[in-house]
């Protein structure tokens, strides 16, 4: 007789799944249907929205006289004439000064805004701020307020210090308008940072400028690169504000482009010219910071 561990047990039988049926041909078929369908309504809607900007590149090449047919030309002979309006060929203005100012304001504003918006996103994400709900928004109701509204106390602030045509006083004003939308953004980015690393470089006697630094800037730098460019169009595009500030010395490239248009004779053309060549530095910084910008854009979005 066989002791009960003596008797071996057979293994069982292993079975081998059965491999999934293919999707039947009209199911694929209908699946490269959608896909096509869904890449013609995309480039369908890339069109819509890049079809003015290419209108307006095509018009900048053409004559002032071939620019006011309608309905317009496509065929029309190209021209630089448009360029040369625009960098003072024929009329000795040269928009050299203004593309600087601008430059200066929006690319200084954008760094003063990163500099003080991330410490105060860092308070009202990461430590324990009492009524941080409260101090949000107050940060969200000083856009609520029309900046047509702030035009005359900005005005005569600006005449009492001595800020009226100067660049700094508008570099200033840059950055207190884009400050609020800095903090939001640069909250929602510190918001999905694991408190863990940030504990961790506290026990490891890290200081909190070193915390910012090199663990969290390699965290958020989309983010950051998001809001940096966002801040910096907001900065470049703005009118108004340039307009009412300032003069001859510290008159930004919008305000250059409005001096384009007059009551008399035909301008299309050159404004066409001039809206391009003020429109290449927000391109190169978009096409520059495009990977960064989406993905500043898309942290966080899923949980």
């Amino acid at each position: 007789m066989r002791s009960p561990a003596s008797v071996v047990e057979p293994a069982p039988a292993t079975t081998t799944p059965a491999a999934l049926p293919a999707p039947p041909v009209h199911t694929r078929r209908r699946r490269s249907g959608g896909h096509l369908l869904l890449t013609a309504v995309t480039w369908l809607l890339a069109l819509f929205f890049a079809g003015p900007v290419l209108w307006m590149l095509l018009t900048s090449f053409h004559s002032e006289a071939d620019a006011a047919t309608n309905p317009p030309s496509l065929l029309a002979p190209l021209t630089l004439s448009g360029y040369g309006e625009f960098f003072g060929a024929n009329s000795g203005i040269s928009p050299v000064r203004p593309l600087v100012n601008s430059l200066i304001a929006s690319v200084g504003s954008t760094v003063m805004v990163l500099v003080l918006a991330l410490p105060a996103a860092y308070a009202l994400s990461i430590k324990s701020i009492v009524k941080w709900r409260d101090v949000l928004f107050f940060f969200l109701s000083t856009k609520m307020m029309p900046i047509v509204a702030a035009l005359l106390p900005l005005y005569l602030l600006a005449n009492y210090i001595g800020g009226l045509d100067k660049i700094w006083f508008l570099l200033i004003v840059y950055m207190v308008m884009n400050l609020p939308i800095a903090v939001w953004m640069l909250r929602s980015f510190l918001a999905d940072v694991p408190v863990e690393m940030i504990e961790a470089a506290e026990i490891d006697g890290a200081s909190l400028m070193t915390t910012l630094r090199r663990v969290l800037l390699p965290v958020i730098l989309p983010g950051m690169a998001a809001t940096s460019l966002i801040c910096f169009i907001f900065s470049w595009n703005e009118l108004l504000v340039a307009r009412v500030l300032t003069g001859v010395s510290a008159q930004t490239a919008p305000v250059f482009l409005t001096g384009f248009v007059s009551s008399q004779g035909l301008f299309l053309a050159k404004v066409c010219a001039a809206s391009m060549v003020i429109s290449i530095p927000v391109l190169i910084a978009g096409l520059t910071a495009q990977d960064k910008f989406v993905q500043g854009l898309t942290l966080g979005a899923v949980k």
